[in-house]
């Protein structure tokens, strides 16, 4: 099968998008499937080219056998609304225009939060007469209206309609949680073409290992108990908290918060922590994938955070898989719904109030105390792993996308993986 798809976000960035996208699409040209991906030169998410990278009309380029183009966009950093709509809108154009230059697929898929991705592989879809999936990543618009970053008006209200008029215009919709298919049943959307596909985690990359001694040196975090969050520092994620909670901490020394990654919030979130003389803050900048292993196994712990916003509690954040694969406890600090869920019938972590900062001071104060509570949450975690295993979620997509091809989408709900010849 030929797949075609359109993602603005691929490696060498790290964001969820850009990982989920590139390590199944790996997964299917090893089962013998042709994948083009069409995207961006890398610059997420502070809007600037990573080395060795030119913001070009075109770049075909070959990775891990997957074809890559890469096209010219607006470049912009990850906040604000009018630059960053410009960046979307660019990629819409460029993305389509290259799109047509590629043979025909046989089925096209677009990947979301960012919203005109998927119009633009909808757009593309109808050009070439194929039929298009719509990988449901994030409830946009709804998710920025939720961070405050555009008000309930008019314009919202258009970009919504685009949303349904894009659900109903897909041959199937793969969405990432229960949750989001949920609510667009409810919204109208036939439930039988929408398939749950989750995030989760390439088992072989990640593992318990050994704390990692040079990043340990490099960063001070010798002797010291770790409490890691690696990820965007985004709207969505509320880490002003985590500052509030290491004040409280600040009588111990032996506690370090390390925030490991980029976003709209990090200049503020370092400056604040500057401010407040908060050295048991650690931020380092965002590291490439193939370090994320070392990253881990210096932390004793993974945080996971999000703002307190119900809209959240239907997000499962990616991250908490690769910690729970590297046999970490997750601290789950997030609207209760069906990440807290995952915490909790797994028994890999512990699940506290968002936006609470003396729970989170405490939770960490407790785990911090409690060696023998924090070895059976990790346990725990690296048993239940496998579930969330990206190989079974690219064979569960295999299927949706195949019968997308054979134009019978309104069966994804059901859709297996299918079986595949091991060379």
């Amino acid at each position: 099968m030929r797949i075609l798809f359109l993602t603005e976000n691929f490696p060498p960035e790290t964001n969820a998008a850009a990982t989920r996208v590139y390590e199944r699409a790996c997964y299917w040209v090893k089962w013998g499937h042709a994948v083009t991906v069409i995207t961006q030169a890398p610059n997420f998410p502070e809007g600037r080219l990573f080395p060795g990278y030119a913001n070009r009309w075109r770049h075909p380029e070959e990775m891990s056998g997957i074809r890559v183009v890469r096209v010219k966009t607006f470049i912009a950093p990850n906040k604000g609304v009018v630059r960053r709509s410009l960046d979307f809108l660019s990629f819409m154009v460029t993305g389509v225009a290259a799109g047509l230059r590629e043979p025909a697929p046989d089925v096209i898929a677009a990947t979301s939060p960012q919203f005109f991705a998927a119009v633009g592989g909808w757009a593309l879809a109808a050009m070439r007469g194929r039929p298009f999936v719509f990988e449901l990543g994030d409830l946009w618009p709804a998710s920025i209206a939720a961070v405050g970053a555009m008000r309930q008006g008019q314009l919202l209200r258009l970009v919504e309609k685009l949303e349904l008029f894009l659900y109903r215009r897909s041959e199937a919709v793969v969405a990432l949680t229960q949750t989001f298919k949920d609510n667009l049943a409810a919204r109208g959307i036939g439930s039988g073409k929408i398939a749950v596909v989750p995030n989760g985690v390439d088992l072989w990359r990640y593992g318990p290992r050994d704390r990692d001694a040079e990043l340990a040196r490099d960063w001070d975090l010798a002797n010291k108990f770790v409490v890691g969050y690696v990820g965007t520092h985004g709207m969505a994620h509320g880490l002003s908290n985590v500052l509030d909670a290491a004040e409280r901490l600040k009588d111990r020394d032996d506690l370090r918060f390390l925030l490991v990654g980029a976003g709209a919030e990090r200049g503020a979130l370092i400056a604040e922590a500057r401010r407040r003389n908060l050295g048991n803050i650690l931020l380092m900048p965002p590291q490439p994938k193939e370090s994320m292993p070392r990253v881990w196994s210096v932390c004793d712990v993974a945080l996971v955070h999000l703002k307190a916003d119900p809209l959240f509690a239907g997000v499962i954040p990616s991250k908490m898989f690769e910690a729970m694969a590297c046999g970490l406890p997750l601290l789950l600090a997030a609207p209760e719904g069906e990440a807290s869920r995952i915490v909790a019938a797994t028994g890999a972590g512990l699940n506290i109030p968002p936006g609470d900062a003396a729970a989170l001071a405490e939770a960490v104060r407790r785990l911090a105390d409690d060696g023998t509570t924090r070895k059976r949450l990790a346990a725990n975690g690296l048993a239940a792993a496998p579930r969330f295993s990206r190989e079974r979620q690219a064979r569960h997509m295999l299927g949706v996308l195949e019968l997308s091809a054979r134009r019978h989408g309104n069966e994804a709900a059901a859709a297996t993986a299918p079986e595949i010849a091991t060379p």
